[in-house]
Order: C-alpha cells, then sequence, then structure tokens
C-alpha cells in the first residue's frame, strides 16, 4: 500500500466551522480510494448551497465474502453529518478494513446530502428523516398536542411585532407545560404540515428510497449477522457519546448488543406516551433504527445509534434550529444573518472545542472497533 498522509484530507486541516459537505466527501472518496474500497454514487436530484452536485456515497470494505458485517450510516440529520463523515473517513484510514479482516464494512456516507450541504437538520423537504421511516400504505400518526402549538413555528416572524407576540406566546407555553414535556410533544413528530416542526413527510423520502436501495445493491444475502450504526449529535450531555437501542419493542439484537458493550448500553423503546432521558424522542414515530429492525428481521440484526450530546438543548439548540427553520420559511440563507444562523446551527450540532471533537472521535472509533472485534470472534 503507498505511504498515505491523513493529513493531506481537508476534514484534518481546516477548523471544524470552515468545513463544507464537498470537503466532506473529498475527504471519504480519497480514504476509501487509498483503502481498496469499493467505491459507489447515488446522485441527489438537487445541488448544494455552492452549486455542487450532491451524493450519497457507499464504500464497501473488508471482505466480501464474508458472513459478519458491520453498516455504518452517517449525516440522517444533513449537519450531523460532519462528524458522522469525519468518523467514517478516520475509521477507513486506521481500522484494519483489508480483505483478510474477515468481517465486511459498508459505509453509507451522508445520506442526506442535501441537508449538509445547506446545513439543516432536516432534508430538501423539510423532512426529519427520523420520522419518515414508515408504512405508508397505512394511516399516519396524528399529534393532536403538536396540533396545538403549531402555529408558533409557521408565523411569518419578519414582522417585529409577530416575532415578539410569537416569543411571548411560546415562553407561555414552556411555562404552562414545561420544557421537557411541550418538546416531548413536539418531537414526537407530525405528518400533516409541511411547514412544521419534526415533519415526518407522506411519502418515502429520497433519502429513504436511496437507503433501501444501497442495502438491496451492497450488503450480501448471506451476510448472517449484521451490526448497524447510525451516527448522531445533538442530544446528552456535552461530549458524552451515548450508545443506544432504539426500538419500538425488544427483540434479539439488543441481547447481543448488551453482551458486547453492557453498561454503555441505553436502551429506549418507543411508543406514543413514552419518555427518556437520553435527550432523544421516546415518543417518535418512523426512526431510521426501527425500520431497519423490521428490514432485516430474517437474520441476526443489532441497530445501534451513537448520540454525541452537544451544548444545552432549551437555551441553546432550540433556538438555533428555530433560527434554521424561520431562515428557510420567510427569510434569505445566502444573507448576512442567514450564514449566522447556519454557523450557530454547526456550533450547536458539531462543536469546534477541540476537546468535544477528539472525544466523540475517539469514543466512536472503540464502538465501532468493539463490533468489529465482536463478530470477527463469534462462532
Amino acid at each position: 500500500m503507498t505511504p498515505f498522509n491523513s493529513a493531506d484530507l481537508p476534514i484534518f486541516r481546516l477548523a471544524p466551522g470552515q468545513l463544507t459537505y464537498s470537503q466532506l466527501r473529498a475527504s471519504f472518496l480519497k480514504a476509501a480510494h487509498h483503502r481498496g474500497a469499493q467505491l459507489h454514487a447515488y446522485p441527489h436530484p438537487l445541488k448544494g448551497v455552492e452549486n455542487e452536485n450532491l451524493c450519497t456515497d457507499v464504500a464497501v470494505a473488508g471482505d466480501p465474502q464474508a458472513d459478519k458485517w458491520i453498516v455504518v450510516v452517517s449525516g440522517t440529520h444533513g449537519v450531523e453529518g460532519y462528524y458522522g463523515s469525519i468518523c467514517q473517513t478516520r475509521f477507513l484510514l486506521e481500522q484494519d478494513v483489508t480483505p483478510t479482516a474477515g468481517v465486511g464494512i459498508l459505509f453509507i456516507h451522508l445520506i442526506n446530502p442535501w441537508g449538509t450541504s445547506w446545513k439543516r437538520r432536516v432534508n430538501e423537504d423539510n423532512m426529519d428523516l427520523n420520522r419518515n421511516y414508515l408504512d405508508f400504505d397505512q394511516p399516519l400518526p396524528v399529534n393532536p398536542g403538536y396540533e396545538a402549538v403549531h402555529e408558533l413555528f409557521a408565523t411569518d416572524i419578519r414582522d417585529a411585532d409577530r416575532r415578539r407576540a410569537r416569543e411571548q406566546r411560546w415562553r407561555e407555553v414552556v411555562q404552562e407545560k414545561g420544557y421537557a414535556a411541550l418538546m416531548n410533544i413536539v418531537e414526537a413528530g407530525q405528518y400533516r404540515h409541511r411547514d412544521g416542526l419534526y415533519y415526518g413527510g407522506e411519502k418515502p423520502s429520497w433519502s429513504n428510497v436511496t437507503l433501501h436501495q444501497i442495502l438491496k445493491d451492497h450488503l450480501p444475502a448471506h451476510a448472517r449477522e449484521v451490526i448497524s450504526f447510525d451516527l448522531h449529535t445533538g442530544a446528552g450531555q456535552f461530549g458524552h457519546p451515548m450508545l443506544m437501542a432504539i426500538a419500538e419493542q425488544d427483540y434479539p439484537g439488543i441481547a447481543r448488543a448488551q453482551s458486547i458493550y453492557g453498561p454503555w448500553l441505553y436502551t429506549v423503546i418507543t411508543g406514543a406516551n413514552n419518555a427518556s432521558d437520553t435527550g432523544i424522542s421516546a415518543a417518535a414515530t418512523g426512526y431510521t433504527s426501527a425500520a431497519m429492525v423490521k428490514l432485516f428481521s430474517d437474520r441476526q440484526f443489532t441497530q445501534l445509534v451513537v448520540e454525541c450530546g452537544t451544548y444545552d438543548s432549551q437555551s441553546v439548540g432550540q433556538p438555533a434550529l428555530l433560527a434554521d427553520h424561520f431562515l428557510h420559511l420567510h427569510g434569505d440563507p445566502s444573507s448576512a444573518e442567514g450564514k449566522q444562523i447556519k454557523q450557530q446551527l454547526l456550533d450547536f450540532f458539531f462543536p469546534a472545542d477541540p476537546d468535544w471533537q477528539a472525544l466523540v472521535q475517539f469514543r466512536t472509533r472503540q464502538i465501532l472497533e468493539r463490533a468489529v472485534n465482536a463478530l470477527r470472534n463469534a462462532s
């Protein structure tokens, strides 16, 4: 293998706030090419913020004949893909992903490339992908609690008086319901308002369809055991990468995860009235995790989420998300104000703090390595 200087990659030379989708993609592709991975591109129909072409890229590494596989997905929530992409690229460069490794590894790089490029949590249709993995032939979930507060997220606040009135009403609702209870209602998702928060859509998104196609194309039928990871940021304590099993009900993969990770693992069972102290919504429907568990019910399958905590949600996260939401409803993302809002959102989901960066990358690598080693040692 020819010498390779990882410092040449943009993601290791630039400050976090200077990174772009194009630089993440270039670094991932260069690392995958260097390690001899098979590369495949799934073009997105829209352009990015710099008028660049957008793709979800796939790298197939390790042993293609193996019956044990790791799947690593980044960018489900687009702006969170900055962390996920870097972790995928580092793992490609630093882990044994050669054909003799005894494990196949499927990297799905930035499944929501539009959201990564435009620095949005949602996709091009304002969908939260973690509310979109449903059976759309069935009646969609209803969220009457959200209906009562939707106007707070759809009001045109360019007028100063309307903005003040909206902010006053928001404070009243928070005081009335309590912030945690209110966000559990809102984050549960809704399927009626395209201009609302946590919108799950009325049909499968491009990313949903593409993820299913990628798994069909590149996860071989002979894969007997699969451990899959979805990489996220924004919930939990600052600098703490939580490892979670998120499912609609207990299934054998959770016991498998517990045997590998022990007390590292948090288990979240979702349901209409459920709550969790992890920072994610246990009341939400349409999680990628739940869909993957159903999709691979015919084999040994474990679906896990790595969720890296950043700043306080109430004082930092939600204001940044709301500012970005209103920006795309009524503002101009290319304006000076728009660029400032984008930077604030990126800073929340991808802190520039060097210790945060080092810790979440190191911990994520540990988690992935332990899965690889568990599969190698399995009978």
